[in-house]
């Protein structure tokens, strides 16, 4: 039975799209882009592919965040018929939206829950799905938030990239690194701790990055999560910038060095891939939530 006393909401950073939100019975809030001074709204108005054509025509991209307004109107319609509103969005470590969102769930008198769990993509559509699973559990908005706020911690990626190119234009390597990163054929390997996108290792190729990857996450699975993994709540999951083929491929790699475990695979949001660029390969976990 659909529970109609709370709704949830997301944005298109947790990968899950216009369709799969209908069919989800959630809300997901589209995020703006501005591509050369032009306003576009991902799986709206812009889609993967339209994106990957305009950054490798080097265009001018900037990420945004919903405006106030969309957000307002968005809580405003759902509490027409709702109770409450649990909403998640992307990673406060990442964008100032959960911030924004935060602020304006005050003029709601309570009854709008604003998660910050510190997720984005694979790992913050887990967090919808768990959110979910909660309602149908009959927890109320507030535990629902404060649940998912306890588990924040619980997840982990892993994400390799095809080109320094975008990490230099962002300022998060220098030039020079980019360009000694190129000629040794080094590809490095960010991992995704919480909040903010870090460095984990440097790989000679892919090939060696990919098993960088791996090994990090049979670590993390049998030590950090060693316990949630005995008993099945560990999800994997499996995400890519662009590069379908190549990405299928990496989920069958995956499939066999973690039999058992069934993955889940999207395009990684357009928002992270504005950062990292075309070709980059992601591994992530999260725990699902139990419920008694």
């Amino acid at each position: 039975m659909e529970n109609t006393k709370i709704a949830v909401v997301t944005d298109s950073n947790s990968g899950i799209t216009q369709q799969q939100a209908k069919e989800l019975g959630v809300t997901v809030l589209p995020m703006p882009f501005y591509i050369n001074e032009q306003l576009f709204l991902e799986g709206i108005t812009l889609t993967q592919e339209e994106f990957y054509k305009k950054l490798e025509e080097d265009a001018n991209i900037s990420t945004s965040q919903p405006s106030p307004a969309d957000v307002m109107e968005t809580w405003e319609r759902l509490l027409a018929d709702h109770e409450e509103v649990v909403h998640i969005p992307m990673s406060s470590g990442l964008s100032n939206s959960c911030q924004t969102a935060f602020v304006l769930s005050r003029e709601f008198n309570g009854r709008v829950h604003v998660v910050d769990n510190q997720r984005i993509s694979v790992t913050q559509r887990q967090s919808v799905l768990d959110a979910l699973t909660l309602i149908q559990a009959g927890k109320t908005g507030a535990q629902v938030k404060e649940i998912l706020e306890a588990e924040k911690s619980e997840s982990s990626i892993y994400i390799t990239l095809e080109t320094l190119k975008y990490l230099k234009k962002g300022g998060r390597i220098t030039p020079a690194a980019a360009a000694l990163g190129t000629v040794l054929k080094l590809k490095p390997v960010l991992q995704i701790q919480g909040e903010k996108l870090d460095a984990f290792a440097k790989a000679r190729g892919k090939k060696q990055a990919k098993k960088i990857m791996i090994k990090a996450m049979e670590e993390d699975l049998k030590k950090r999560f060693k316990e949630y993994n005995k008993k099945g709540l560990m999800c994997l999951e499996a995400a890519y910038t662009g590069n379908l083929e190549e990405a299928e491929e990496w989920k069958k790699e995956l499939e066999k060095e973690f039999p058992g475990m069934e993955i889940h695979m999207d395009p990684l949001s357009l928002s992270v891939a504005c950062h990292i660029g075309q070709g980059a390969l992601a591994v992530a976990v999260s725990k699902k939530v139990e419920v008694e």
